[in-house]
């Protein structure tokens, strides 16, 4: 079986009654609440910041906040008043310490992201059990996987929605460091496979079950990585995506994070990965680079804008007129 990228597949249009593009409808719903778009800057140090994040909160987009020199437990303590709460953390005791302490303070967080490179493992099992002792209500998103068997463990460990992709952003040298990767639209498409249902458990099918009261729950899946063009978007969500996790579409925005140069008289924007060194300081495991890229001279409000007449554009293609319709769209191989 051959792996696609989203450059590999085109997705096919279908007959439409809509009376206009902008009819349709971008909105999604995800751990229980409404957002606008199945879209989510990534929580990289070079992509969002907390003045975004909060700005993000107070206009119903959802993003997840960075965890790179940042105190997660005064964050948090500083974010109550947002509409809605979600950062980043990882699996070190003192994120540990950080998660006990917000739960003694009796804090609202909506959302954690637990931000490892290699999600399946030990340290997963463990951080998604401690945030669900000290923080019962919280959902967690758990991440990052690749194929389908560890959607099924961290799901079953607890996490409410997993992100997928390792090796695919293109600031990420994972691939070439290491040979790991997979190709993003096939990855997604495996892995948003995965469903549960309470009398037959983790199956990996889109088979629905007999019984109307057993009917298999997808597990929501994050699709993070080689999203390169507004259109990406869309053939993620055709994979089987819920929502869709984008780098440079926003660190090249002139209101992001990263720091602004020029070069040959054209405006650049420094965007890096979480595994480089200009992330980490040090030289050790380093699978990462800074990578300048061209600035779209947008800020975020105009880029979110933008990709939301895009995809309304999309699902006027794909033949109805909301998101639910990609998600039964045909693509071909290109």
């Amino acid at each position: 079986m051959k792996y696609l990228k989203y450059s590999d597949v085109a997705l096919v249009p279908q007959y439409n009654e809509v009376h206009s593009r902008i009819d349709c409808d971008t909105s999604v719903e995800f751990l229980g609440q409404k957002f606008i778009l199945p879209i989510i800057p990534a929580n990289m140090k070079s992509v969002v910041n907390i003045d975004i994040a909060k700005w993000m909160s107070e206009n119903l987009y959802f993003y997840i906040m960075h965890r790179f020199d940042r105190d997660l437990t005064e964050d948090i303590a500083n974010a109550q008043d947002w509409k809605f709460i979600s950062f980043s953390v990882g699996a070190k005791i003192k994120d540990k310490i950080a998660i006990q302490e917000i739960g003694k303070r009796g804090h609202r967080v909506d959302c954690l992201t637990i931000d490892i490179a290699h999600g399946h493992c030990k340290r997963m099992k463990v951080m998604i059990e401690w945030i669900k002792k000290h923080l019962p209500e919280t959902k967690i998103i758990a991440g990052n996987v690749a194929v389908p068997e560890a959607v099924i463990d961290l799901s079953a460990w607890g996490a409410d929605a997993v992100k997928v992709g390792i090796g695919q952003g293109s600031p990420c040298t994972t691939k070439d460091k290491t040979g790991f990767t997979m190709p993003m639209f096939s990855c997604v498409k495996k892995c948003s496979n995965t469903s549960f249902s309470k009398e037959n458990g983790f199956m990996i099918s889109n088979a629905s079950a007999s019984e109307d009261f057993d009917i298999p729950q997808k597990v929501p899946i994050i699709a993070d990585g080689g999203i390169k063009h507004n259109g990406d978007i869309a053939k993620a969500l055709v994979a089987g995506a819920k929502m869709v996790m984008a780098g440079g579409l926003f660190a090249s925005c002139i209101d992001s994070p990263a720091s602004f140069t020029t070069i040959n008289n054209a405006p650049y924007k420094a965007y890096f990965g979480s595994a480089s060194f200009q992330n980490k300081g040090h030289n050790n495991n380093i699978e990462g680079k800074l990578t300048n890229i061209p600035s779209n001279e947008m800020s975020y409000e105009e880029k979110l804008k933008e990709i939301m007449q895009d995809l309304q554009s999309s699902i006027s293609y794909s033949g109805g007129n909301n998101l639910t319709s990609l998600y039964n769209t045909d693509y071909i191989e290109v």
